[in-house]
């Protein structure tokens, strides 16, 4: 998984790759090469006292350091510039493939999971990407180079590689082994904690009202010490390869001087080649412990993009057609013919034989108990979930066969649970149509009765907060109500949009729709009786079947369901 992300998002920068592979090879050589000059220094110049010798050398040495200096500086741009590229492209991907998914993939990966996944899984991809352009490239080149050279320095002391290099891999190797588990919890956890304070964020109001604070306190708190001692495992690790690193290292140091000395003694070595092969000695080591560094860091890396490839190669259930129809008549109809839909898995369908037409200029009303299927019924209709046997037909043209643009075009939905966008009402209010004007827009919130309370805020240049949090749930729908008559759509689909309006508010409202709406289809999810008494049709639900159609005084007489909704109401308000 890990390979084939890096494989496709990285094929765009090899020439920024390329670079970095140059100037590390480069820079890496330079490195290698101080030591020998040092070497030289040392045998050749302060042991003979040869002045010039020491300048000369001592000259190349800052030639080469420069030279270092400025490929590591240039690898390191490079590097970056392609890490960002990469998370910025991933991340790209991600939030298309999410646009692309239906509701149904979208809660099965749930919104917490789909933030993780987009910001910190992307993000220790990214990660491994730039330490692998900055230090896995030099680690093989030094530690492959660094041997060579420390063998032209002196064999006798080779032994020491082996002994020590092996030794680093396998002390380094059996504590990742051992982090892969634990990161794959880690990022778990994580979704936890996003989820836990996701839902107590958007819930506040009712942690409050139901005085649940203790309990969503400890709620956050087990989810945050589950995500804690994961993160403590994997830093206990951690920190235990830096001890080990360091006692192989000065371990090393101790043995090139210890049997070094003992080669100086007899004569079989120089001063100058002893201080060369241990500072190889501890190149190679370092490539060792970098190589490491970036293996400790594959583990975690790699569940990330196992999980990125599973939201990358989701299936939308809800595709394009292969050969959509490009154009539909101007009906202003809504057809469903014996529709079933049925969530995967699922031993009853939520909807079933569901069969009624909506028609141009006539105001359809759908009622029933709560989960009887009526939002799952309107969203088939701008398809962000397909019927799984019948048809849904808009203007006399299937909505699985026709173009998702054209066909949403002629929409305007106002879903159940209205969401505002950060920004201002004018923004909001042109969100399906951007040319709309001034006057346009204040037409639509005569008509939404939200005039009054967008001039007391200030006007369209009113600032609303993410989600509409800076207004009532009252206004957020009468704002979304406003939208949908800003895009002057052919079918209005209402999903419970007046549940949060009073009884005066919600006929004024409806009093102003119908002259508007007198060449539109209009279909409207309620749950109160009030606000569909005047409807044109209204279907009854029970169970996802249709248990009743008709006008409300035909389905007094004809609907026990219906009769039932009809006066468990009146009861209420006559209470009232």
């Amino acid at each position: 998984m890990l390979t084939r992300l890096l494989r496709v998002y990285l094929r765009p920068y090899r020439r920024e790759l390329t670079a970095v592979l140059a100037l590390q090879l480069v820079g890496t050589v330079a490195s290698l090469y101080l030591p020998s000059l040092n070497a030289d220094i040392i045998d050749f110049g302060i042991a003979t006292g040869d002045t010039g010798y020491i300048m000369s050398t001592g000259g190349w040495m800052l030639l080469v350091t420069t030279v270092q200096i400025v490929c590591s500086v240039g690898a390191v741009y490079y590097s970056a510039r392609t890490a960002m590229g990469f998370g910025r492209d991933v991340r790209s991907a991600l939030f298309h493939r999410v646009g692309e998914l239906s509701a149904r993939e979208v809660a099965a990966f749930g919104p917490s999971s789909l933030i993780t996944r987009n910001t910190n899984d992307v993000q220790q991809v990214q990660l491994l990407v730039v330490m692998v352009c900055t230090m896995l490239v030099t680690a093989p080149i030094m530690c492959v180079a660094g041997i060579v050279m420390a063998l032209q320095e002196d064999v006798g002391l080779s032994w020491l590689l082996v002994a020590f290099v092996p030794a680093m891999v396998i002390a380094v190797g059996l504590i990742v082994s051992r982090m892969v588990p634990l990161f794959r919890g880690m990022q778990e956890r994580i979704d936890d904690v996003n989820r836990v304070l996701r839902e107590q964020l958007s819930g506040i109001r009712v942690v409050r009202a139901f005085v649940r604070e203790r309990a969503e306190t400890e709620r956050f708190a087990d989810a945050n010490t589950a995500l804690t001692q994961t993160a403590l495992r994997v830093g206990r690790l951690q920190a235990m390869t830096f001890p080990v690193v360091m006692l192989l290292f000065n371990g090393s140091s101790v043995a090139v001087l210890w049997f070094g000395a003992l080669r100086l003694d007899t004569g079989e070595m120089r001063i100058g080649a002893l201080t060369a092969f241990l500072s190889y000695l501890m190149q190679i080591l370092m490539s060792v412990t970098m190589a490491t560094f970036i293996s400790m860091m594959v583990p975690r890396a790699a569940v990330c993009a196992e999980r990125i490839n599973e939201v990358l190669d989701a299936e939308p259930s809800v595709t394009p057609p292969v050969s959509p129809v490009g154009e539909l008549p101007a009906r202003a109809e809504v057809e469903f013919r014996d529709v079933e839909f049925r969530y995967p898995g699922a031993v009853d369908p939520v909807l079933r034989g569901v069969s009624f037409r909506a028609e141009r200029g006539q105001t359809t009303a759908v009622i029933g108990s709560t989960g009887a299927g009526k939002t799952t019924l309107l969203n088939l209709v701008p398809r962000l979930i397909d019927v799984t046997a019948g048809a849904v037909l808009v203007d006399g043209v299937d909505v699985r066969e026709a173009d998702p643009d054209v066909l949403r075009a002629k929409l305007g939905l106002v879903p159940q649970k209205p969401y505002l966008f950060t920004g201002t009402v004018a923004s909001n209010l042109r969100y399906g149509r951007p040319e709309a004007t001034d006057d346009e827009l204040w037409e639509a919130l005569e008509i939404a009765q939200a005039r009054d309370f967008v001039e007391a805020m200030g006007g369209l240049d009113a600032a609303i907060a993410q989600g509409g949090t800076n207004v009532s749930g009252g206004q957020r729908q009468r704002l979304s109500i406003a939208r949908a008559l800003v895009r002057k759509p052919e079918v209005y689909l209402f999903d419970d949009a007046f549940s949060a309006l009073d009884v005066a508010t919600d006929a004024r409202l409806r009093a102003a729709l119908k002259p508007h709406t007198s060449e539109s289809a209009v279909v409207v999810v309620a749950q109160r009786v009030s606000t569909i008494l005047d409807a044109d049709r209204i279907v009854v639900l029970d169970n996802g079947a249709v248990v009743g159609v008709g006008t409300h005084h035909e389905l007094l007489d004809t609907c026990p369901t219906y009769v039932e909704i009809v006066q468990s109401q009146l009861t209420v308000e006559q209470v009232a």
